[in-house]
């Protein structure tokens, strides 16, 4: 896979053409030129090298004597963050998968810390980002992960339940009327399913227990037989024998030579060995794939284990399965590079549209900055629907 760490933020705008033809694909979604101008100047702004990327240093970055003009291409400018998104996936998909690809997809949500109480679904609700409760908003998101790189392609915010239930508080917000209260899964659901009908075919699905719990996420893919390997939590029961089982029960109860040790892929400090065991459950699927259980055992630490619920091709086997879950950590590096390196985490703004607005730009130079990296790495390999790239 392409490295996210092979070519700097300012040698990537060094291929203007490059950031010239991703920003052609976005026309449809401006009705005019002066904000898509303005939308086009903040990316490369979010490409900078800008010290904290909000909208005052921004604003200086790019020859403003204040950030009203970007305040109001985040807030009041008419144009659509959605069509930049779809926009967005079709161009990560395009560069960062190989002919005959699929890549794989994962969802996985990420919290930003806020002050105050006016930001659209802020709330003090816990956040894995913090490992605490703390002040924050919630996002979810999709990252597609293939053989060139990996991005970020979808979002959507999470709107706690009190929030749904206060109307006023929803309109200072600009959160479109009618919007219902949806579960991280719901919302995930809602992503994989543009990420589907678009066209998009991964191998697998990923996601941790927040999700691989959600029966209905579960179902969901399993109506479109889409492979996946979803954590779960201990408590999971599985039928065995005519009677539920909780997977932690059945881990305890395989016998020592139904495990084996394999790689999950390759971390920081080199192969991240664990012992695993899996087993096929219950009848297959309508589409055919089988349902398998995955264990997971810490080699330093016995008592650590993780569960998986898994949708496989008939074809499948264990290290299919390994090698699938060792993947879900992409979208932590994913956070990792856009809160460091394209703003992600340092908006200013607190409409629900100006979010997703922000959001979506950030994503977008962070599939810029994938794309350009990738290239790099494969030195004169021509990218898809380009002449021969050299250095």
């Amino acid at each position: 896979m392409a490295t996210n760490a092979s070519i700097t933020q300012d040698e990537a705008m060094r291929w203007p053409g490059e950031f010239q033809a991703l920003w052609g694909r976005t026309a449809d979604a401006f009705r005019r030129k002066q904000a898509r101008s303005r939308a086009a100047q903040y990316v490369r702004g979010l490409l900078g090298r800008v010290e904290r990327k909000n909208g005052w240093q921004l604003a200086e970055y790019i020859g403003e004597d204040t950030p009203r003009a970007i305040q109001h291409m985040l807030d009041r400018a008419v144009w659509d963050a959605g069509k930049v998104r779809d926009e967005l996936r079709r161009y990560a998909a395009a560069h960062l998968l190989a002919p005959g690809e699929g890549g794989v997809l994962v969802v996985d949500e990420t919290g930003f810390l806020k002050k105050g109480e006016k930001s659209a679904g802020v709330q003090r609700q816990y956040s894995g980002t913090a490992g605490r409760i703390e002040n924050c908003q919630i996002g979810v998101f999709l990252a597609l992960t293939g053989s060139r790189g990996r991005a970020l392609v979808d979002r959507e915010l999470y709107l706690p339940k009190d929030w749904c239930d206060d109307a006023a508080r929803c309109r200072a917000a600009k959160i479109p009327a009618g919007t219902a209260f949806a579960t991280k899964p719901a919302l995930a659901q809602k992503m994989l399913a543009r990420a589907l009908e678009s066209g998009l075919a991964p191998a697998w699905v990923l996601a941790d227990e927040v999700y691989g719990n959600d029966s209905k996420f579960r179902m969901f893919l399993e109506e479109r037989g889409q492979p996946f390997v979803l954590a779960v939590s201990s408590q999971q029961r599985l039928w065995v024998e005519f009677r539920q089982k909780r997977v932690d029960v059945i881990a305890k109860e395989l016998p020592a030579e139904n495990w084996t040790r394999l790689s999950a892929g390759d971390g920081l400090k080199g192969p991240r060995e664990y012992d695993w065991a899996a087993a096929v459950f219950g009848a297959p699927a309508e589409s055919g794939r089988r349902r398998w259980a995955l264990f997971r055992r810490s080699v330093a630490k016995p008592e650590d284990l993780a569960y998986y619920l898994c949708l496989a091709p008939e074809e499948a086997t264990m290290r299919d399965l390994v090698k699938a879950a060792g993947q879900r950590w992409s979208i932590e590096c994913c956070f990792e590079a856009a809160k460091q390196e394209t703003g992600l985490d340092e908006y200013e703004v607190r409409s629900w549209h100006g979010w997703h607005r922000h959001i979506t730009l950030s994503m977008l130079a962070l599939a810029f900055l994938s794309v350009v990296r990738a290239a790099a790495a494969e030195a004169d390999v021509p990218m898809p629907g380009k002449k021969r790239i050299r250095r």
